[in-house]
């Protein structure tokens, strides 16, 4: 598709549709941040914590994101939804988040736990929260690529051509990610469940 920027007519100022948005964006013009980032913040948070599993990381994960946004909306082609686009600088920046989370999760695993408060089912909550550390340590064990796919399918539901557009990889590669991340996640959850009786 045809860049977004330039050929807009200057009666879209001031216009909040998505295409006008990344105009205005791209024009950096005054305001057009921070719409961008009260349309779509949540949902690049909600994506940023699904693949680091830690509240701080993905907060600062988010902050790389919108930091680069500026710099990053010139490459923006329209070939994609803006949010689809901020998630994929999010899947740029996520590397050093993924390993800063793993290693605090880590970290706060050897520590001691404080009790938490009383629950009207104690042990459901109880094993959610075994399951949610089982999967985010099994989810750890994987490549980034993966990860990122694996997230993106299973948790985002994104058909294979949006992760493509996002990761900037073929299809075909991407539904390999998906496969080996799977089968690679069945077997460190089995193994942590047979670690534990």
């Amino acid at each position: 598709m045809a860049h977004l920027g330039v050929h807009a007519p200057d009666d879209e100022r001031g216009d909040d549709t998505p295409h006008a948005l990344v105009v205005r964006l791209q024009r950096a013009e005054p305001g057009a941040m921070t719409l961008v980032y009260r349309q779509h913040h949540v949902a690049v948070r909600a994506f940023a914590q699904r693949l680091v599993g830690d509240v701080e990381a993905a907060e600062d994960l988010v902050q790389d994101v919108f930091v680069a946004l500026p710099t990053a909306i010139a490459r923006f082609r329209g070939d994609c939804a803006l949010r689809t686009f901020l998630v994929s600088i999010a899947v740029h920046h996520a590397k050093n988040h993924v390993r800063a989370a793993a290693r605090r999760r880590a970290a706060l695993g050897r520590l001691a736990r404080e009790p938490e408060p009383p629950s009207p089912d104690p042990s459901r909550d109880v094993q959610r929260r075994e399951l949610a550390r089982q999967l985010m340590l099994a989810l750890d064990a994987l490549p980034l690529e993966q990860r990122v796919a694996v997230v993106l399918a299973e948790i985002e539901e994104r058909t294979s051509a949006e992760i493509a557009t996002i990761v900037g990889a073929p299809e075909g590669t991407v539904r390999t990610r998906i496969f080996h991340a799977k089968r690679k996640l069945r077997e460190v959850m089995r193994a942590e469940r047979g670690g534990e009786r």
